[in-house]
């Protein structure tokens, strides 16, 4: 496990770590946070991606973790750059450090939708999106939808303005995010078309050809079934599957929206993700 400092491709620099396994299995396995998420959460999970053989990295976007400022008031920063220049950046450190490797992408929430306008990612060759989905609010049912409703059309973009910065720790839910990512996220989620639409990306999504299996944990209140399948209409040239998964099956009461990354899922989700993966490379 090496910590390491690279530029994103605007220059900036962001925090980021190198997982490499004692014997290489000829892949590499990029992690995506989720928003508001720092790279160590992943950590124990990338560990075990490298006893599998795999070169992992993990990273933080700007304004988060290690590649936070002293303070996130007045520092700008917006959600299309952690895509456009932050995981493009953790491509580029990749093709430096394992040249000609192939590339499978492990996308967490956010992680999981932003592939189609990260510059270079046609050296993805495969996704496992975990707990990721399409953020426009109408996906969610029953009262989650007025939840959604209220979040992005007053609370992010409202306490963003007020604060400077969104104060999501406080809110129990992650880390502060910079207060251009907060409302540039908002504004996706309060349209039909979330990422794709918001920043005209069809033709860049319709691009990618890569597999891609979404992993819906069925206790995700961030991530409904429907938001779901919409993420999977993101990658409409690309062979995609929905892998449902139950608490009850893999012995947990709950998993919700973070639980996969959880060690306790070593010998369940942990390993059937790193086959999926292994079958990929």
């Amino acid at each position: 496990m090496q910590p390491i400092e690279f530029a994103a491709r605007d220059g900036m620099m962001l925090g980021g770590t190198l997982f490499r396994p004692q014997t290489s299995n000829g892949a590499a396995v990029v992690i995506h946070a989720a928003s508001g998420v720092r790279q160590e959460y992943y950590g124990k999970f990338a560990a075990y991606l490298s006893e599998r053989g795999f070169v992992v990295l993990t990273f933080d976007y700007r304004g988060i973790g290690r590649s936070r400022p002293a303070s996130l008031r007045g520092f700008e920063a917006h959600m299309r750059e952690w895509a456009t220049q932050d995981a493009a950046g953790a491509l580029d450190l990749l093709g430096r450090e394992v040249p000609g490797m192939r590339v499978l992408v492990v996308g967490h929430s956010f992680g999981g939708q932003c592939l189609g306008v990260v510059p270079g990612n046609e050296r993805y060759t495969a996704l496992l999106a975990v707990a990721s989905q399409s953020g426009y609010w109408r996906h969610w049912p029953g009262a989650g939808r007025a939840g959604m409703w209220f979040a992005t059309h007053v609370a992010l973009p409202g306490l963003s303005n007020l604060l400077g910065y969104f104060p999501a720790q406080r809110l129990g839910q992650g880390e502060d995010l910079p207060a251009g990512v907060a409302r540039e996220w908002a504004s996706w989620c309060r349209h039909p078309g979330y990422i794709v639409g918001a920043l005209d990306a069809a033709a860049q999504y319709e691009r990618l050809r890569l597999p891609v299996r979404a992993v819906w944990i069925a206790d995700d209140s961030y991530a409904p079934f429907p938001a779901v399948q919409a993420l999977l209409k993101f990658y409409p040239s690309s062979p995609g599957e929905i892998v449902e998964v139950h608490p009850r099956l893999v012995g947990a009461a709950k998993i919700g929206h973070f639980g996969f990354f959880r060690e306790r899922f070593r010998d369940t989700l942990w390993t059937s993700a790193a086959d999926w993966l292994t079958e990929q490379r």
